[in-house]
Order: structure tokens, then sequence, then C-alpha cells
């Protein structure tokens, strides 16, 4: 084996080494509802937010094939809370209010309090269990 091809399988090894170390990176955050610290303030006056409590927000569209498992957990936690309202935005249909909350990915959840300040977000599908702790806090 020459120097080159040597050179050349280490370069490839290395490049499917930080492939995995990435993949894996990004699938441990898939669908992990994180806390965006003291409340973000966002104009929000044309998302349709619930002003009685709080409402989850998700980014989906028409062609997203794992939005429908994020609507069936929301529909799922919001018919055992009540009082927290939903809203499903498509992103193809009002890329303005994504781009202002930063969407990069879909699908993209929030969870907005009753004031209409960003609380949590997640990319993915969010567990049901993960969405419900989240949202309970905010129902006190």
């Amino acid at each position: 084996m020459t120097t080159s091809m040597i050179a050349a399988t280490a370069a490839l090894a290395a490049a499917l080494l930080l492939a995995a170390v990435v993949g894996t990176v990004l699938n441990r955050r898939s669908g992990v509802v994180r806390d965006t610290g003291e409340a973000v303030d966002v104009d929000t006056t044309d998302l349709g937010l619930s002003r009685t409590g709080p409402t989850v927000v998700h980014f989906s569209a028409v062609w997203c094939g794992p939005c429908a498992g994020v609507r069936r957990v929301v529909n799922q936690v919001c018919g055992d809370l009540p009082d927290v309202a939903h809203v499903e935005i498509d992103m193809d249909a009002n890329p303005v209010a994504a781009r202002r909350l930063s969407v990069l990915s879909l699908p993209t959840t929030f969870i907005f309090d009753a004031d209409g300040r960003q609380r949590y977000r997640t990319a993915g599908v969010p567990k049901a269990a993960d969405l419900r702790s989240a949202l309970v806090p905010l129902l006190a």
C-alpha cells in the first residue's frame, strides 16, 4: 500500500467517524424540550396565542413526515390539559413567522406562556411526558 492510499483511507475513516459523532449528537437532541432560560420576548401578535393559558405552537409543512407525529403528541397532551391551546403553523404558508422565530428545521415546537413569551423550544418530535412536564408549571 502506498503512502497516498494510507492517507486517503485514514481521511475516509476520520470523515466517517466525524459523521457518526455528529449524527449521534443530533439524534440525541431531537425532540428534547429545552427551556429557553428566561422568558424570550418576541412579536407573537399574529400567531393566535391564547391569553388565558399556555400555547403550544408547532411549525409544520405538508411535505414533513415527522410533523404528523408532533401533531399526534401535541393533540394528546392538549387533550389531557384542556387549558393549553394548540396552534399549528404551515411554514410554507407563513415563512415570516418562521424566520422571526428562527425556525431552521421541521418540525419545530414552541411553548409560549399566557403573556406571549417563549418559554420552551424543541426540534423533532417531543415526548408527550416532556411536553406535559413543561406545560404543567405554566398552568399554575
